[in-house]
């Protein structure tokens, strides 16, 4: 017979209280995000996975671009002129059409708002056809169609707007449809009769926040959910037993980095940043921390990051292999200059080798990771103090110049074209706030405009190599760990697929088991 401590039927209790029982064509869905209102700008992430909202351009498992409301686009030579065809056929939850002005209106809204890219490209919009839509910009771009699959750029319905085009209530294409919502806590969807694509089996979806992982693991134990994102170890192992409960493990693109002042008078010497690389077990970090194989990470961008992962030979040996490395970053240290002392640091002109790692909350793996780290780096003689933050301490100290290093997990989903992020965070000095900080390499600030003009795709895969080559020796960010997340879901769910883009929860594909 099992045993409940006290505070596991008190859970239990709360959740039985307070969350819907699943119905025969009901599901709950649980996960750490909050929809703290309904404006796109904000909370759109929330309303494009529980499929309310869509895009103009979708994104598929690899990364590769597809029609979302945009049937099509074309650009001219020089990438500085796109024109977006729409599709036909979309109705609006409030029943009225998705005609051009709308989707315009609903656009011009969008880029008045703060997005995840800079706006100042977009020299003009206007309409071309009662069909299409054409942007004009006052630089070449390559990757803009990927930025208006970013969910800030969702279309939503004139009815939407009220005073100031603030949004009132929101209505948008997709294939579920708001019924109720109480931000932050809840949201409540049924199924749109009318949607232009696969019409959805699943009546009805409710979304409830869960702030704990252990919460989120006994919501889908106890029947009271059907779908658990975001599960941390100790939840996953709890689950494993359960024969009611599927699990799933899927890469994402999202890697665990080491953020770097390029500046620092110790960090800016590219022999230390190498041997601070070669000094972390990565794979000991992902068994022992992460209990997860294969998700060491050898450089920024994981293996699911179409063209922009470069192949690698696989390592045999692994001990040998961190041992190998481990002396050659004592050797590094040596040749720039660091001497270790009898309390086994290191020293150069009377300084001790002293660093700062701030890291934050959001994310609880993290604080585990760079307590790791601490003691890797000590045992070649780096002294690091980490301390737990906001996770806005690392763009204000990226702004102030203060932060020495920061473990951060970087999202690189929001624009799915990496060429937008290497654009904005790797083509200057001035770097990006979860990005690279104060660090000058001319070939790689080069190649990468030159992308924006590249047509032929050897060309441009050549180029992609020489620059990831670069990063890579210089180490201005050290990559730790490829990021899986960690799903769960009942048994009576069929049909359950995970977007690694994070940008649906493709809820219109499943089924309940009869």
């Amino acid at each position: 017979m099992k045993c409940l401590t006290w505070v596991t039927v008190v859970v239990s209790l709360f959740l039985t209280a307070c969350t819907p029982s699943p119905l025969p064509n009901n599901i709950v869905v649980s996960g750490p995000f909050e929809p703290v209102n309904n404006d796109p700008a904000s909370t759109g992430y929330m309303f494009t996975r529980m499929q309310v909202l869509e895009t103009l351009v979708d994104v598929d498992n690899q990364g590769r671009l597809i029609p979302g409301l945009a049937t099509s686009w074309k650009s001219n030579n020089d990438f500085t002129e796109w024109t977006f065809n729409l599709r036909s056929g979309v109705y609006f939850h409030d029943g009225t059409l998705m005609t051009v002005d709308a989707a315009y209106n609903s656009l011009s809204v969008a880029l008045g708002k703060p997005t995840p890219f800079s706006k100042d490209m977009i020299d003009n919009m206007e309409i071309e056809s009662e069909s299409s839509i054409t942007f004009t910009l006052n630089q070449s771009y390559r990757p803009f169609p990927s930025l208006l699959s970013n969910y800030t750029t969702a279309i939503v319905a004139p009815s939407s707007f009220g005073k100031f085009n603030r949004i009132k209530t929101l209505i948008g294409t997709g294939p579920y449809k708001i019924t109720h919502f109480e931000p932050p806590h809840s949201l409540s969807t049924t199924k749109f009769n009318d949607y232009w694509g696969e019409p959805a089996t699943i009546e009805n979806v409710d979304y409830i926040t869960g702030h704990r992982s252990e919460t989120r693991a006994l919501m889908v134990r106890t029947g009271e959910a059907d779908i658990v994102y975001n599960l941390d170890p100790a939840a996953v192992n709890m689950l494993r037993t359960d024969s009611n409960v599927n699990l799933f493990s899927d890469k994402i693109p999202r890697t665990t980095l080491i953020k770097l002042n390029s500046r620092h008078p110790i960090l800016s010497d590219v022999k230390v940043r190498q041997a601070l690389s070669l000094a972390i077990d990565r794979k000991g970090i992902a068994m022992g921390v992460m209990r997860i194989p294969d998700i060491a990470a050898d450089q920024l961008f994981g293996p699911n990051i179409r063209d922009w992962h470069i192949r690698k030979p696989e390592k045999r040996n692994d001990n040998v292999s961190q041992t190998s490395h481990q002396q050659k970053a004592v050797q590094l240290l040596t040749e720039a200059g660091w001497i270790e002392g009898s309390d086994g640091l290191r020293y150069k002109d009377g300084k001790k080798l002293s660093l700062t790692m701030i890291t934050y909350a959001n994310r609880p793996e993290l604080i585990t990771i760079a307590t790791a780290i601490q003691d890797q780096w000590k045992q070649i003689g780096v002294s690091l103090s980490v301390h737990m933050e906001n996770v806005s301490a690392i763009p204000s100290g990226h702004a102030d110049g203060s932060l020495e290093t920061a473990l951060m997990a970087r999202n690189f989903a929001n624009i799915p074209d990496p060429l937008g992020i290497m654009l904005a965070d790797f083509s200057s000095e001035e770097g990006g706030d979860w990005g690279p900080m104060n660090w000058h390499n001319e070939t790689v600030f080069n190649t990468i405009k030159s992308l924006s003009l590249t047509t032929d795709e050897q060309s441009y895969n050549a180029k992609i190599e020489t620059i990831m080559t670069e990063i890579e020796q210089d180490m201005p960010l050290i990559p730790v760990i490829y990021y899986v997340q960690q799903t769960a879901t009942s048994s009576r769910l069929k049909n359950f697929s995970f977007d690694p883009y994070e940008r649906s929860f493709r809820l219109s594909q499943m089924k309940i088991a009869p």
